[in-house]
């Protein structure tokens, strides 16, 4: 890559969960001369991060002409941008029209303006686990799983990540020029990690491990790697799926969760296990009193059968592909993870302000 600042990178979602990180992230490489960001709910604090300047442009991935206005000039596009919903509180035809109908006018618009690099942030959603709750022990990027995803949201994400897959190496209005590549998946892995964004911690990684489990910064840092790379080994790294993954301890999500929770707060406690039956029960009890009082009050779902069969399936992975393909390594430890997340549950409960990442010099 050249020596001064010469690429432009736009980041759908950049004001999400990931997404924000991702900014900040490429905002500190001396490669990168423009950071875009394109977001349905612009936040103004991702234009502060230095030294790169960053833009912030509000707008909707359904909205074609949008897209092609934020895109033109651009080398490299990082597609984060998503309805995520585990828990049935969005309609399937809505989480469709963004997550997949979204991703379609992404491609479209790399095709119309010649863009050679994409890389798409997947789920392990997309993997499974499937309606018939089939376990996944210690799989990787290979590894073959089939049956119909049980979540929604798992589902509308492997549409999209299939319109990427098949998007690589199409042709774009320069005849000269070809989209060679996608990074379909933050699907987090195992050694490192396993559950919902890894496809279980929701993370979608497993077993379950939540996404959660995996460092937010890490899973950032990738996408940082694998973009840069892609410019560099395109052949290599085209149409290619990567797992995301760290050293969190490979474990059942819930005691991640409270390793995290606990770190904030040391009164919280483990409570004592619920038979699967109990839960299946008090989901349909719950949406017959939702029904009963529709013409009146509509109360949020805490959980419905889908994400319930979800928690329960065990899914785990184990993968260095990202390590092999593009020198990974994760930028932070569990333990500085675990001290970052203890900050962040504190910032929210606003008695602090929240961690700033900073890549680290090797």
């Amino acid at each position: 890559l050249a020596a001064s600042p010469a690429w432009v990178y736009l980041v759908t979602g950049g004001c999400g969960f990931v997404g924000e990180r991702i900014v900040e992230l490429l905002s500190q490489q001396d490669y990168i001369k423009e950071v875009r960001v394109f977001d349905s709910v612009a936040r103004e604090e991702v234009e502060k991060f230095t030294p790169t300047r960053v833009t912030v442009m509000r707008g909707d991935i359904r909205d074609p002409n949008a897209l092609l206005a934020a895109m033109r000039g651009v080398h490299v596009v990082l597609h984060t941008a998503a309805v995520v919903d585990y828990r049935g509180t969005v309609p399937f035809w809505e989480m469709r029209a963004v997550n997949v109908g979204g991703t379609e006018n992404v491609v479209r618009a790399c095709c119309a303006l010649s863009i050679p690099y994409l890389l798409y942030t997947s789920s392990i959603a997309a993997v499974g686990p499937n309606t018939s709750c089939e376990p996944l022990l210690r799989g990787n990027e290979d590894t073959q799983y089939t049956g119909e995803v049980e979540l929604p949201y798992g589902k509308t994400k492997a549409m999209a990540e299939k319109i990427v897959l098949e998007a690589n190496g199409a042709k774009v209005q320069n005849p000269h020029t070809r989209v060679p590549p996608c990074f379909p998946a933050l699907k987090l892995a195992h050694p490192l990690h396993s559950s919902m964004v890894s496809r279980e911690t929701e993370l979608p990684l497993s077993g379950c491990l939540s996404p959660s489990a995996i460092s937010a910064g890490n899973v950032a840092w990738m996408h940082v790697l694998a973009a840069r790379h892609l410019q560099l080994k395109a052949e290599l790294l085209a149409g290619q799926v990567y797992y995301c993954y760290d050293d969190t301890p490979g474990r059942k999500g819930f005691l991640v969760r409270h390793q995290l929770l606990s770190s904030a707060d040391p009164s919280v406690k483990l409570g004592s296990h619920i038979p699967y039956w109990k839960m299946w029960l008090m989901i349909q009890l719950h949406r017959i009193i939702r029904a009963i009082l529709s013409p009146f009050w509509r109360p949020q779902p805490f959980l419905n059968v889908p994400l319930l069969n979800t928690i329960v399936t065990t899914f785990s992975f184990e993968t260095d592909k990202a390590s092999r393909h593009f020198g990974y390594k994760p930028l932070f430890t569990w333990q500085e993870s675990r001290l970052r997340t203890a900050q962040w549950l504190k910032a929210a409960a606003g008695s602090l302000g929240p961690p700033q990442l900073q890549e680290k010099k090797n």
